[in-house]
């Protein structure tokens, strides 16, 4: 699996390293051992909504090259989803696995035309913003529908990854990388539309047709 971790001035750091941290540890399991991923962005640079700087390793990748696109949010999504070119190099994920978000990072993944007849969440602070962009605002902490698959505010991006990992490994995975990053929490508020599930019933998982 590939997986693409996009960047952008004004991104909120914690959506991405939350994800990332826990992301990363795929390569421990045989199921998915051989992931890679890379950090994108359209600079060579990018500072978050503080100023903190990083550098990426892929400058405008193809990002049809990828089966997993993960975007995280930040102030910085109010202007960006405006920006023709950096939602025309998002729409070339239209065919990946997966398109994943963080906080308003569903902003960018709605511009991009991605939540059409989807219902998806997002930072409570920006439900409204979200609404012109999907069929319905589902107010929890992850939603997936279909391939989409967007999370709540800031925080949400550990529980998040660990779902991913659960879809793509399985629950003894999650529980590993749980004691791993020493993380007690339970998922909570995760909502799977149309027939999808993964976890059991006192695991706080709603299944929506």
């Amino acid at each position: 699996m590939r997986i693409a971790l996009v960047l952008f001035n004004g991104v909120t750091f914690l959506d991405f390293i939350g994800f990332y941290d826990v992301i990363n540890r795929l390569n421990q399991f045989e199921e998915t051992k051989g992931t890679t991923w890379d950090i994108c962005g359209l600079s060579a640079e990018i500072s978050d909504e503080l100023g903190l700087t990083v550098k990426v390793n892929k400058v405008k990748p193809d990002l049809s090259e990828y089966d997993l696109l993960f975007v995280p949010g930040g102030m910085g999504t109010r202007k960006l989803r405006f920006d023709e070119e950096f939602i025309a190099w998002l729409r070339q994920a239209d065919k990946a696995k997966y398109k994943v978000s963080v906080c308003t990072g569903a902003l960018l993944l709605g511009a991009a035309g991605f939540l059409q007849d989807k219902k998806a969440t997002t930072h409570p602070g920006a439900y409204d913003l979200l609404e012109p962009y999907c069929q319905k605002v589902i107010r929890t902490r992850i939603v997936r529908d279909g391939d989409l698959i967007t999370a709540g505010g800031v925080s949400t991006s550990i529980d998040l990854a660990l779902y991913m990992v659960g879809i793509l490994v399985g629950k003894a995975a999650v529980e590993i990388i749980k004691q791993q990053i020493d993380y007690p929490y339970q998922l909570q508020g995760l909502i799977e539309v149309n027939g999808f599930s993964t976890l059991s019933d006192e695991e706080n998982s709603l299944t929506l047709s």
